[in-house]
C-alpha cells in the first residue's frame, strides 16, 4: 500500500472552505458535536443542511490500514463551527473520535512510523502521541509570534515547513510616528493593497525549521524566500496552503510555486513558477520560465521527477490546466558544485486531453500520475502513463458524482478517496476496477430522513445548434400533473461547471425540496467541456451565454409542470442577474443577484486582481505583450509592457462592445422584482455594486430589496447569516413565484 502525503486542493475542497465557517475561536469554547436534528416532513431546510457535520482532508497512516481524517459540526445558537479529528478502518469500520475540543484542530498527520500525529490548534504546532486508537499527551512544538496557518512534515519527520506572515508594503500611521497607535488608516503607492477579503497588510512566507531541536520559532527557521524584506507571497493568496510546497524523497530540495511579483506586475499577471530551494545550500534552481499559474508541484517518489499543474498564457487565469513533468538531472557535488538540480526536459502530459487536470498524485511506482478532472459534467479519477501519456479514467463515467484525486492506495490496487454528489456532502469512498463503494457515512442518520427527488440529465440546443448539458432537480414527491416554480442558476466564475458537486449556499437539493424545479444550465463559459466551449465567454459577457441561458428557461417553462421561473446567480451569475434584467422581455418572474457586477466600467477601477478583467474584459485574447513592448495606440500601456487592452480606455473591439453593453446602462428596461445581496468585505466584487444595482432598481420603479453583510465576504460564511441569507433567499422566492 502507498500513503500519499500530499493532498491537493480540488473544486470540491475549495466549496468545503467556502462553506466554512471562519471566525477565530477562543481557547476556552464549548465543545460542538454531531447535530440530531428531527427532519419534518422528510424535507431539506436550510437548518438541516447547516447542521450537517462537514468531513475533510483524509491522511492513511503508514501501514495503510487507517484512516486520520477531520470533521466540523456547527452551532447556529453558537454562531460558530467546531473541528475534531476521527480515525477509521479503510473499510470504514472502527470508527473512534479522538478529540472533543472546543477550539478547532486542523492540518492533522501521521508520523512516519504511525505512532504520532502532528496538527495545528490555536494557529501553533503539536504533536500528540498515538497508539491502538487512542490519542495520548500533547506535545506544543511552536510559539510563532504570528501564528502558523498551515504546514509540511518531512518524509523523515526531522524537518517542517510551515507557513506564517511577514508585514506587507501597505503601511498604517503608526509605521511613521510609533505615537500613532490607535490611528487607523492604510496608506499605498501602489497596487493590490487588498484582496478577497482583507486588506494586504501581511504576506504569506513560508519557513523551514527543525523538528526535535527546541521549540520552533522565526529564530531558529529559514525564510526560503529570503526574509522579511522580500514582498512576495509564499504560498500564492488567496487560498494558498502547504500544497504549493513539497518536500523531496531525500528532505534535501523543497520544490514551491510562486509569484514573485508585487504591486502592478502582481495585479495585472499570473505568472507564478516552479522553484527548487536546497535546503542545505540556501540555493534556488527555478523549473519553469514564464506563462501563466504553474502550481502545486509533487516529488515523484525517486526524486528524480517533479509534476504540477500548470496555464501557458500569463494574465489568463481560466485557462486549460495542464499536467507537467520535468525530468531533473543533478551536478556531481564536490568544491564549489551544490549538487542542486536542473531541468533536463518538460512534458505536457495532457497536450491530447481536452479537459483540465488537477489534484495530482505519483503512483508508488513513480511510473504514472493520478489525477482528477472535470469531464463532460462529471468530475472522475484519471490515471496518466509518464512515459506514453496514455490516460485512462478509474472511476464510472456514468456515476453521477465528483470524485477527487486519491489519497491513498491499497494492496490490492484499491484506491482511497473522497467524493460527493447534489444530495450529499464529502465523505470518503474506495475505487477499483470501475466500482466504488462508501467508506464513510458521516451525514446518514440526517440524509436518510429526506423524502429524495429526481435528478434529469438533459441536453438542450443552442442558437448556435450545440448541445448543452443541462441538469434538472425535482422537487420530493414531484407530480407532473401539478404546477411548479422554477429556479434557473446563472453560474458564476464566469468560468465553472456544474457538476454533482455540493454546496453550503448554492444547494440545489435544498431549492428542490423547498418545491422547486432547479434548472443548471453549462453555458459557455464552464470547464468541462473543453477550452474552445470554456474560452468563448471572454470577452463575450453578453453574448452566446446568455442565450444559453435563455435556451434553458424556455425549455423548462415549456413544460406543462412549470408555472414561474426565477433567475439567480452570483458574481458573474450576479453580472448575469442584472445583465438578463434588461434583456429577458417576460421570461423571468423574478431574479436574485449575490455579489453581482452591475456597473462593469468602475469594477475594472475598484477590483483588485487586474488580470482577470484585463482578459475577459476582450484584452489579452486580442492583444499579446512582452516586456518593454508599446502597444497599439489608447490600448493604455503605462508599465512594464503591461497591456491593458481590456480596460475602459481601450480601443480593442472587444473591449468596446463589452464596456458599452454594461448592466448599468440597461435599467431603464428592468421591471421584474430584484433581490440584491453583497458582503461589505467583498473586495473582488465591491458591495457598492451590489447598492448601486438596487438604488437603480428603487429609481426605476422596480419592486427590490438590498441585503448587505457588513461583516461578509463573497462567500456568507457564518452561520446565523448563512441561515438569514437562506431564509431571505427562499422569502424573495415565495413572494414573487409561488402567489
Amino acid at each position: 500500500m502507498v500513503k500519499i502525503e500530499k493532498i491537493v486542493a480540488s473544486a470540491m475542497v475549495m466549496i468545503g472552505i467556502m462553506g466554512c465557517n471562519v471566525q477565530k475561536e477562543e481557547a476556552g469554547a464549548s465543545y460542538i458535536g454531531p447535530s440530531d436534528i428531527k427532519v419534518e416532513d422528510g424535507r431539506l431546510t436550510p437548518e438541516v443542511m447547516l447542521s450537517l457535520g462537514r468531513l475533510s482532508d483524509p491522511q492513511l497512516s503508514p501501514d495503510g490500514k487507517t484512516i486520520l481524517y477531520g470533521v466540523s459540526y456547527t452551532s447556529i445558537a453558537e454562531n460558530r463551527s467546531c473541528r475534531n479529528i476521527f480515525i477509521c478502518n479503510t473499510d470504514g469500520t472502527g470508527k473512534v473520535q479522538l478529540t472533543k475540543d472546543g477550539q478547532s484542530i486542523s492540518a492533522a498527520r501521521w508520523s512516519k512510523d504511525g505512532n504520532a500525529i502532528y496538527f495545528l490548534q490555536g494557529g501553533q504546532l503539536y504533536k500528540a502521541a498515538y497508539a491502538n486508537g487512542k490519542f495520548g499527551g500533547r506535545t506544543k512544538l511552536s510559539d510563532v509570534a504570528e501564528g502558523i496557518s498551515d504546514y509540511a512534515l518531512s518524509p523523515d519527520n526531522s524537518q517542517v515547513i510551515y507557513v506564517s506572515t511577514v508585514p506587507s508594503a501597505v503601511k498604517s500611521p503608526k509605521d511613521s510616528d510609533p505615537g500613532l497607535d490607535k490611528a487607523k488608516a492604510y496608506v499605498t503607492e501602489d497596487l493590490m493593497y487588498r484582496h478577497w477579503d482583507h486588506w494586504v497588510t501581511e504576506l504569506p512566507h513560508s519557513y523551514v525549521a527543525a523538528l526535535g531541536n527546541g521549540t520552533i520559532t522565526k529564530d531558529n527557521s529559514i525564510d526560503i524566500l529570503g526574509g522579511p524584506d522580500v514582498k512576495f507571497e509564499l504560498p500564492l493568496e488567496p487560498y494558498g496552503g502547504a500544497e504549493q510546497l513539497s518536500w523531496s524523497p531525500d528532505g534535501r530540495y523543497i520544490a514551491y510555486s510562486c509569484k514573485k511579483l508585487a504591486g502592478k506586475q502582481y495585479a495585472f499577471s499570473t505568472n507564478t513558477d516552479i522553484y527548487i530551494f536546497c535546503i542545505l545550500t540556501g540555493e534556488t534552481t527555478k523549473v519553469t520560465n514564464g506563462g501563466g499559474y504553474d502550481t502545486d508541484p509533487v516529488w515523484s517518489p525517486d526524486g528524480s521527477r517533479i509534476a504540477w499543474i500548470s496555464m501557458e498564457r500569463d494574465g489568463y487565469e481560466a485557462d486549460k490546466t495542464r499536467l507537467m513533468v520535468a525530468e531533473l538531472e543533478y551536478e556531481a557535488e564536490g568544491e564549489g558544485q551544490t549538487g542542486n538540480p536542473a531541468v533536463k526536459s518538460i512534458r505536457d502530459l495532457t497536450a491530447d486531453f481536452n479537459y483540465n487536470a488537477a489534484g495530482e498524485v505519483w503512483t508508488e511506482d513513480g511510473k504514472s500520475l493520478y489525477f482528477n478532472s472535470l469531464v463532460e459534467g462529471l468530475q472522475g479519477i484519471f490515471k496518466v502513463d509518464t512515459e506514453s501519456a496514455e490516460i485512462e479514467r478509474l472511476t464510472p463515467p456514468d456515476a453521477w458524482f465528483d470524485f477527487n484525486s486519491p489519497f491513498g492506495v491499497l494492496e490490492d490496487g484499491t484506491l482511497l478517496a473522497s467524493y460527493c454528489s447534489m444530495d450529499f456532502p464529502n465523505e470518503l469512498v474506495a475505487v477499483k476496477d470501475m466500482k466504488f463503494s462508501s467508506i464513510t457515512d458521516e451525514n446518514g442518520h440526517i440524509l436518510g430522513q429526506l423524502k429524495g427527488h429526481k435528478t434529469e440529465k438533459r441536453y438542450v440546443k443552442t442558437v448556435d445548434g450545440k448541445d448543452m448539458l443541462t441538469w434538472v432537480l425535482f422537487p420530493p414527491e414531484f407530480d407532473a400533473a401539478k404546477q411548479y416554480p422554477a429556479i434557473e442558476i446563472f453560474l458564476g466564475g464566469p468560468q465553472g461547471t456544474l457538476s454533482q458537486g455540493w454546496s453550503y449556499r448554492w444547494n440545489y437539493n435544498l431549492m428542490c425540496n423547498q418545491g422547486y424545479i432547479v434548472v443548471l444550465p453549462n453555458r459557455r463559459g464552464t470547464t468541462a467541456f473543453g477550452q474552445e466551449w470554456c474560452e468563448q465567454i471572454s470577452g463575450d459577457y453578453i453574448g452566446l451565454n446568455m442565450q444559453d441561458y435563455i435556451a434553458a428557461g424556455k425549455m423548462i417553462k415549456a413544460e406543462p409542470y412549470v408555472g414561474k421561473l426565477a433567475g439567480c446567480g452570483a458574481s458573474y451569475g450576479g453580472f448575469s442577474v442584472y445583465y438578463m434584467a434588461g434583456i429577458h422581455g417576460d421570461l423571468y418572474d423574478c431574479f436574485i443577484a449575490h455579489a453581482g457586477i452591475f456597473d462593469e466600467t468602475y469594477m475594472y477601477y475598484e477590483t483588485e486582481e487586474m488580470w482577470f478583467p484585463n482578459f475577459d474584459n476582450g484584452g489579452l485574447s486580442e492583444y499579446s505583450y512582452t516586456e518593454g513592448q508599446t502597444g497599439p495606440a489608447g490600448d493604455g500601456v503605462t508599465f512594464g509592457g503591461m497591456q491593458q487592452a481590456g480596460s475602459p480606455w481601450s480601443s480593442a473591439d472587444k473591449a468596446r462592445r463589452h464596456y458599452s453593453n454594461s448592466p448599468a446602462l440597461n435599467v431603464t428596461k428592468w421591471h421584474t422584482p430584484i433581490l440584491c445581496i453583497h458582503g461589505m468585505m467583498d473586495y473582488r466584487i465591491p458591495y457598492d455594486q451590489g447598492m448601486a444595482a438596487f438604488n437603480a432598481a428603487q429609481m426605476m420603479g422596480v419592486p427590490s430589496k438590498l441585503i448587505v453583510f457588513p461583516e461578509e465576504n463573497h462567500w456568507i460564511l457564518q452561520p446565523q447569516n448563512a441561515l438569514f441569507w437562506h431564509r431571505s433567499y427562499f422569502e424573495w422566492l415565495d413572494r414573487w413565484c409561488k402567489q
